[in-house]
């Protein structure tokens, strides 16, 4: 029997790190471009890339894109070094959508890993389906099964979605979590309600209730996340507050987040987080929120279709959060798009324990996504 290599273990930090990849503003390159056109989106391509991080084994991603008619499957690849050297598949994610009728949609999910003598082996499964009603009212069942010991897939837990329009500026969405009870079933174990609610001068309010179910058994509201939402313009601001339950059974806000989005004539696109949360690193908390994150990125997109994107994240410093914040990663990434498809290079600095900057990452993506660029008419009689 084959023994796990190093980078098996490595791997759950390893895919962390794809995770954390596309957390600071790089998912554009791993997207449709924003120029496509829907028709060219949903053409068949496939996309590689190599991850490069310092004094990590290196780890490759691939994903692909097809549809026949109205199937389409999606698939994505993580392949890990081997103790030859050569790079094998670690983990395999299938989803295929299947577009029924107008109103009826399945999704099904699967997750491949391979086991201590390579063999592919089927992990988990989500079946998901969708019914869309009149007004814009759906209707979601998801159930999600792991594989037991045996190797046999036994339901883990389930959750249905209903949303309705009560009106035309108001929306709400309900869902039931149910999980594995212990006795072979599922039982309810969370459950949430959204209401969304547009109101005048552009401005959406959005609350979000959740419930868990106390030692009793009873319905308890654990947590409620506020936000809202107001564009004038090409500029939009969105304020999330969130309150959660604390150790004396009552509701206490623990983080605000302030999002403020802007677009200029030149289509280049900003962005700024504020994070304010009761916990700060390297301090005992004082009931108050404060300061402990700031994000801030840039996208432009070049007359030929070239997007570029940079990212600062501020943060406060554990070994003194009384000076503010400081610069802890800069992220800098180029799409370059060709006649056989895109490539895209991302390039990771971050702060060493010495204060100083140093790249801890270069990543790269090929795909042959063709991307159809959208050139501006010249006005008839102007040359």
């Amino acid at each position: 029997m084959r023994k796990p290599t190093a980078n098996i273990r490595l791997v759950h930090a390893l895919l962390l790190a794809v995770g954390a990849y596309f957390c600071v503003g790089l998912e554009v390159f791993a997207q449709t471009a924003d120029s496509q056109t829907t028709d060219q989106a949903n053409k068949s391509w496939t996309a590689t890339t190599d991850f490069n991080r310092k004094n990590v084994n290196p780890m490759r991603m691939i994903e692909s894109h097809r549809q026949n008619g109205n199937r389409t499957v999606d698939t994505r690849s993580v392949e890990i070094p081997g103790s030859d050297g050569h790079f094998e598949h670690y983990q395999d994610i299938e989803r295929e959508t299947l577009q029924v009728d107008a109103t009826t949609a399945r999704i099904t999910t699967r997750t491949f890993c391979r086991d201590v003598n390579r063999r592919k082996t089927l992990v988990d499964v989500t079946e998901e389906e969708k019914h869309t009603g009149p007004g814009g009212d759906s209707k979601i069942d998801r159930i999600t099964s792991a594989s037991d010991l045996n190797g046999r897939l036994q339901p883990v837990r389930r959750e249905i979605v209903e949303t309705q329009n009560t009106d035309m500026d108001m929306e709400e969405t309900n869902s039931t979590v149910m999980l594995a009870d212990g006795n072979g079933g599922l039982a309810p174990a969370i459950k949430t309600r959204e209401l969304r609610k547009r109101a005048a001068s552009d401005t959406v309010e959005t609350e979000k209730t959740t419930w868990l179910l106390d030692v009793n058994r009873n319905w308890q509201v654990n947590e409620v996340r506020h936000a809202t939402t107001r564009q004038e313009g090409t500029n939009r601001t969105t304020e999330e507050r969130l309150s959660r339950l604390d150790s004396q059974g009552k509701l206490r806000e623990v983080s605000h987040v302030v999002v403020k989005e802007s677009e200029s004539a030149s289509e280049e696109k900003r962005s700024v987080v504020e994070t304010y949360s009761i916990d700060v690193p390297g301090t005992a908390p004082d009931g108050s929120l404060h300061l402990i994150e700031r994000k801030t990125s840039t996208e432009s997109l070049s007359p030929t279709g070239e997007r570029a994107t940079d990212k600062k994240i501020e943060q406060v410093n554990p070994g003194d959060p009384s000076s503010g914040l400081r610069v802890s990663v800069l992220v800098d990434g180029k799409m370059v798009p060709g006649p056989l498809g895109e490539r895209s290079t991302v390039t990771i600095r971050a702060r060493d324990v010495n204060g100083n900057f140093g790249i801890v990452s270069v990543d790269t993506t090929t795909s042959d996504r063709i991307p159809t660029i959208q050139v501006q008419q010249t006005p008839a009689g102007k040359p």
